[in-house]
Parts: structure tokens; C-alpha cells; sequence
């Protein structure tokens, strides 16, 4: 599949977004002059209204152009009943925004306990944070387009478009398969893949680009070792799964991540 001047179109709007909450979000964690205690609650209240207001953005672009989408696929106008708390906020990953944003200060008091000079523990947390952010902006696109396509009975399947500056080896794996519209798309920290809905009469195969297949088989291997590819020793779309995150639902990752509890994610105080 090609991008279409939609899906180009709506990929400018979701970015000009992640731009505009990003930006601010950097700016506010750069400003706040110290890291403490006291510091953290005047961030969460300045902050997280730009970031939930940021996701809601992402998700209402996102249904509509799901329903333009459907237009296309189905040749009828099917409106979507979408209930934009259950797609942004603590919908999310289960778990208070104020906690989630509050693991970057974590970053930085942990890294100041092990003898951390200061700037290095913010840069830290700051790349933290701006994970957390995008991870979160990325979760509202895909908690969306499950709720659409499911309301939607002409679509069966979703593929994934690479379209920007964050595409990596895990997405262009996952950019040449095809899943269903039930399975929450899987991610990684980061990950702004464009989602596409696909007719229910229309299955493509669990692989829609042998080409690019190969070819990233290919680079694999060049940088991995000579692998046995005829004889199939070793499966490459084993070495990269969607693994259970215990928030965040399915994220891309090598086989042997595991994300075994709350312990993993939130460092001491």
C-alpha cells in the first residue's frame, strides 16, 4: 500500500500535535529550575492538560479520518460514537497520569542517589519523559482505531504505514503483516506508524509485502551472521514479537523482554 494524499494529510495533522506537546512538554521539564519534591506537583499541573489535550486531538483525528477511511472501503458514511475518555488519560495504561508522569523525577533522584552530576540526571529524566509522552500520544491513536473499526462491520483487518522520522527495524517488520481490527495494533516508546483499516471481504495474508520482508531479512542477517535461511533454522519473525506490557498492552520487542511487574517500571525514590 501507498500513502494517500489522506493519509498524508491526517500523518501532518497527528505530527504538527506530537510537535506542538512535545515541544511544550520539553520546554516545561528544561524550566523548572530544580527537580524536587515540591516541583513535581507544579509540573503535573501545568503539563498534564497539555499532554491530555494533546492525546484527545490525536484521537479525534484519528476517528475521523477512520470514518473518510470507511467511506472508501465500505462506499457508505458510518458516524462513530466515540467516548474520548475511554481512549486518552488513565483509559491508557490502567494506571493515574499523575503516577506515569511522575517516573522522569524518579529517573533524576535516582540517578543523583548513584553520584550523578545534575545535568546528566535531568537529561535523563527528560528522555524519560518525552518517551512517556510519546508512548501515550501513540496509545490514543491505536485505543482509537479499535474502537472505531469495531463499529465498523465492513472492516476485518488493520495494517500498519511507516510514515515518519521515529520508523524503526520493529515497525517495518510489523508494517509488512497484517493483524485483526481486535488486537490492539502492538508499539513500541515512541512508535508514530500510521494504522489502516482493510475490507472484511479482503484478508491480504498474515504477510503483504514479501519484498520488504526479505529485505530486512537480508539486513539482519548481514548484521547478525549468516544465518541457515533455507533450512529455516531460525524464524525472523520469531526473533521480533509483541510482548504483554502490563500497561501499555502489546509492545514490539526481541524475544526474552519480558515486563514482569509495576517494579519494573517504577524506579526507588
Amino acid at each position: 500500500m501507498s500513502l494517500t494524499r489522506l493519509d498524508r494529510r491526517y500523518g501532518a495533522q497527528v505530527s504538527s500535535v506530537w510537535s506542538t506537546v512535545l515541544g511544550r512538554v520539553g520546554r516545561s521539564w528544561s524550566g523548572l529550575g530544580s527537580w524536587r519534591d515540591a516541583d513535581v506537583r507544579r509540573f503535573q499541573r501545568t503539563t498534564l492538560p497539555v499532554i491530555l489535550a494533546g492525546q484527545r486531538q490525536v484521537a479525534s483525528l484519528t476517528a475521523t479520518y477512520l470514518e473518510q477511511l470507511y467511506k472508501d472501503i465500505a462506499n457508505e458514511t458510518r458516524r462513530t460514537s466515540l467516548d474520548l475518555d475511554t481512549v486518552t488519560g488513565k483509559a491508557l495504561r490502567g494506571v493515574d497520569p499523575t503516577e506515569v508522569y511522575e517516573r522522569p523525577f524518579k529517573d533524576v533522584w535516582n540517578d543523583l542517589s548513584n553520584g550523578e552530576p545534575l545535568d546528566v540526571a535531568v537529561e535523563r529524566g527528560a528522555n524519560r519523559l518525552e518517551i512517556i509522552a510519546k508512548t501515550d500520544l501513540q496509545l490514543a491513536r491505536t485505543h482509537t482505531v479499535r474502537e472505531v473499526a469495531d463499529e465498523q462491520p465492513a472492516v476485518e483487518y488493520t495494517v500498519r504505514e511507516l510514515q515518519g522520522e521515529y520508523d524503526c527495524a520493529l515497525c517495518m517488520i510489523a508494517s509488512t503483516q497484517r493483524y485483526h481490527k481486535r488486537d490492539l495494533a502492538p508499539i513500541h516508546p515512541g512508535c508514530d506508524c500510521l494504522v489502516k483499516t482493510v475490507r472484511a471481504d479482503y484478508d491480504p495474508g498474515q504477510v503483504i509485502d514479501e519484498e520488504r520482508l526479505e529485505a530486512i531479512h537480508d539486513a539482519v542477517e548481514a548484521a547478525l551472521g549468516d544465518y541457515d535461511r533455507g533450512g529455516r533454522a531460525i524464524d525472523y519473525r520469531k526473533i521480533i514479537i509483541a510482548n504483554d506490557h502490563g500497561e501499555i498492552g502489546p509492545v514490539l520487542g526481541f524475544k526474552g523482554q519480558r515486563f514482569t511487574g509495576p517494579d519494573d517500571i517504577n524506579l526507588p525514590t
